[in-house]
Order: C-alpha cells, then sequence, then structure tokens
C-alpha cells in the first residue's frame, strides 16, 4: 500500500500517523496512542456510548478525526458532536471534517460544562474519552470525571478508552464499578470502561 493511500478518517495514512506520533512527542501526557484507533475498537466504543440514540455526544481528546469520524456515521442524522481537544494543533485537522453536525473547541475537559453552555448545547447523552488518565496528575484526573460526570443528562453514559487502568481507579470511587470490555484488536490493545449515570438523576456521594 503506497504512502498516498487514505485512511478511513479520509486524511492520507501517512498524514494521521504522522500527526498522531508528532501529538505524542510533544505532549505524551496528552496523548493516549501514538497510532489511530482501529475499526474494531471504533466499534466497541460506539456501541458501549450507544450512539445509535444519541442526541448530544461529546468526544474528549479526539486527535486527528479517526473517531470522531465513526462516531459521526454511527448517530442520528440530527445529533450533535462536540470535539474538546486539548492541543490545538489537531484542530485544523478535526475542521477538515467538514460535518454540520460537528463543534471542534481547544480547550480543556475540565470545562465541559461551561464549554457546552458556550454553544448553547444540552446536557450530552455520551460522553467519550481518549485522554489519558494514567498520565496526569490524580487530582486532574478527578476534576475532569466530576465535570463529566455532573455535565451527563440522567442516564447519560460516560465511556473512556484505555490502555492502563487508571480511570478506573479514579472514578470507581466516585461513580461506582463500571462495565469493561477488552478490545485486543487494536494497538496497543485498549479496555473500554462505561458508567451510566441514575435516570433519577442521583450520583455517588462524593460528586
Amino acid at each position: 500500500m503506497n504512502e498516498k493511500s487514505e485512511t478511513r478518517t479520509g486524511f492520507p495514512r501517512k498524514t494521521e500517523g504522522l500527526a498522531f506520533f508528532k501529538g505524542f512527542l510533544r505532549n505524551p501526557e496528552q496523548v493516549g496512542s501514538i497510532v489511530p484507533s482501529s475499526r474494531f475498537l471504533e466499534k466497541r466504543i460506539i456501541q458501549a456510548a450507544e450512539l445509535d440514540k444519541a442526541r448530544v455526544i461529546v468526544e474528549l481528546g479526539p486527535g486527528t478525526g479517526g473517531t470522531t469520524r465513526a462516531f459521526l456515521r454511527a448517530m442520528p442524522d440530527r445529533a450533535r458532536q462536540l470535539n474538546i481537544e486539548l492541543d490545538e494543533v489537531f484542530i485544523p485537522l478535526l475542521n477538515e471534517i467538514g460535518d454540520p453536525r460537528l463543534i471542534n473547541h481547544a480547550g480543556s475537559a475540565a470545562d465541559i460544562e461551561q464549554i457546552l453552555l458556550h454553544y448553547g448545547l444540552p446536557q450530552p447523552d455520551a460522553v467519550i474519552s481518549g485522554i489519558p488518565f494514567s498520565t496526569m496528575p490524580r487530582s486532574t484526573g478527578e476534576t475532569i470525571i466530576k465535570a463529566v460526570w455532573s455535565s451527563l443528562i440522567p442516564g447519560g453514559r460516560f465511556v473512556a478508552y484505555q490502555f492502563r487502568g487508571q480511570v478506573a481507579d479514579i472514578a470507581s470511587s466516585m461513580l461506582g464499578k463500571p462495565d469493561v470490555k477488552l478490545e485486543l484488536y487494536n494497538i496497543p490493545p485498549m479496555r473500554v470502561y462505561r458508567w451510566q449515570k441514575p435516570l433519577n438523576g442521583k450520583s455517588h456521594p462524593i460528586i
């Protein structure tokens, strides 16, 4: 396969891979992997987040947008997706997707509630996180998880795909035990963690 071939993201394979690698070298604590997610991992995330019936989706750490494109294909035509990406270098690539349902925002996942408000979006049905909780201070991880949980609509899903298990260590004491699936057909293999907010809106006492 020549280097001009395209990935499912629509970017040339060399371009997407190079963007991921540069992002990892520049900010290794912010990038969960140096290669894009596999279609098998994308499918597992889509199922866990129940994107087929979501109205508002938030993706944390979309990187070059490979997962974003998969999510856009899976979600309803009238749904909206908000991407929150800390590394501004990825924003031009995300903007190239050109889907009118998509909003790309450069900022911190900890500010999810304020960002939703800024764009006039209601509480999301699903928040999907690819940011690596294993490389950030525990206090930062706790802040992000609290903000995500507070932003979700009752019955909403928080889905995090991670190589290591720190997100579960941090979140389980606040949100309870997650549902966990392992996707081996990805480099590296990833665990997909899923928490669902109670329909009555009640949360764990720590939140």
